[in-house]
């Protein structure tokens, strides 16, 4: 450390880096960015003299001129979902801490992969599922934790566009492996997960549709990724199934990019206990007390959900880590389990029925 600051290595110089992981490291004290590397070198230098005008870090010429650097404590792997295992074993090994954007690969061995190189290297590893710094989903999760809802024995997930296709790698199956399932259903199917206290995938029963596809409704825009210059429509825009767990408990989901119906505002979840149940967005506790029924609404902090805020707390969070105050909340047998699911739920379909993990 310089300065008693970590340095932070960047790599994959994209969306995510630029609307997310780089102002949310500059909002903190303790670590300092000195190696930018992406596969464009003029959007490494862009993004440097962007984010970090006073003092310019490294543009690297390769990913192993950013790992060899001895200024680069940690590293945020931004790149495309195909990047994800090899740019972030290769940190492991050279010694280097990692924050890995989800999902945490394209496929179950490269999961199994990287959480043997996380296990071997001592570093922090640290799976990018930001929900779980989302305010309500810390509150729901210590309220389970203490017992108030007894059993969770059943639970929904749902995170519905109805136009809201990107435009960019993010349909090209080669770059990103999937589509909404693997891109924002990731977030709702782990934070589900997660608060249901993680129990042990075992099957999983799911379709998967590609009817909308490269729609052209009039007065609907995109969000663009940074390459749009070869398109590619070769994923699903929308899924539903169900997933169960050794427990008995059963989860049942939906995502879509596109579909002809009522969006939900955001990643939204509902879970059933045996003494209590509860709901995200909107955010309320079901209950009874004396005998009646009640509908409860715990007070959030001011920005609980708020997209800068939760980037901040994952990144502070990772900081935490590495200076060996906390254990990752998010670690890489996490983010196996959930990549079990998301190519579970591929599999099933292609085979028309339930598919054990």
């Amino acid at each position: 450390m310089k300065n008693g600051k970590i340095g932070i290595g960047i790599i994959g110089a994209g969306n995510i880096a630029q609307s997310a992981h780089l102002p949310a490291y500059a909002k903190l004290q303790d670590c300092e960015i000195v190696s930018i590397f992406d596969h464009k070198p003029g959007r490494a230098a862009q993004c440097a003299a962007k984010f970090t005008p006073g003092e310019v870090p490294q543009v690297a010429g390769s990913l192993e001129d950013l790992l060899n650097n001895p200024a680069v404590d940690a590293v945020s792997v931004c790149t495309w979902n195909n990047g994800h295992a090899a740019s972030s074993i290769a940190a492991l090994k050279a010694g280097k801490h990692v924050l890995c954007e989800k999902p945490m690969a394209m496929t179950v061995a490269e999961a199994q992969a990287m959480k043997a190189a996380a296990d071997a290297s001592g570093k922090v590893f640290l799976t990018g599922f930001v929900s779980r710094f989302r305010s309500d989903v810390k509150i729901i999760r210590e309220m389970a934790e203490e017992g108030k809802f007894g059993t969770f024995y059943y639970a929904r997930a749902s995170s519905l566009r109805r136009r809201g296709t990107p435009l960019g790698w993010f349909t090209d199956p080669k770059k990103a492996g999937g589509g909404p399932v693997i891109d924002i259903g990731v977030h709702v199917l782990d934070m589900t997960w997660y608060l249901l206290g993680k129990p042990e995938p075992i099957a999983v029963s799911a379709t998967v549709h590609k009817h909308i596809g490269d729609y052209q409704t009039k007065g609907v825009s995109r969000w663009e990724a940074f390459d749009t210059d070869d398109l590619v429509f070769g994923v699903e825009d929308s899924a539903a199934g169900m997933i169960r767990f050794a427990n008995g408990c059963s989860l049942n989901f939906d995502v879509s990019w596109a579909l002809n119906g009522e969006p939900t505002e955001a990643h939204a979840a509902w879970l059933y206990g045996d003494k209590a149940g509860c709901s995200l967005l909107p955010f309320k506790v079901f209950g009874e007390d004396a005998g009646y029924l009640t509908d409860n609404v715990p007070v959030l902090d001011k920005g609980g959900r708020d997209f800068d805020n939760v980037f901040v707390r994952e990144m502070r969070h990772f900081l935490d880590c590495i200076h060996g105050k906390c254990q990752p909340l998010s670690p890489a047998a996490d983010g196996l389990a959930v990549q079990k699911m998301l190519n579970g739920i591929y599999d099933s379909a292609a085979a028309g029925k339930e598919i054990l993990l």
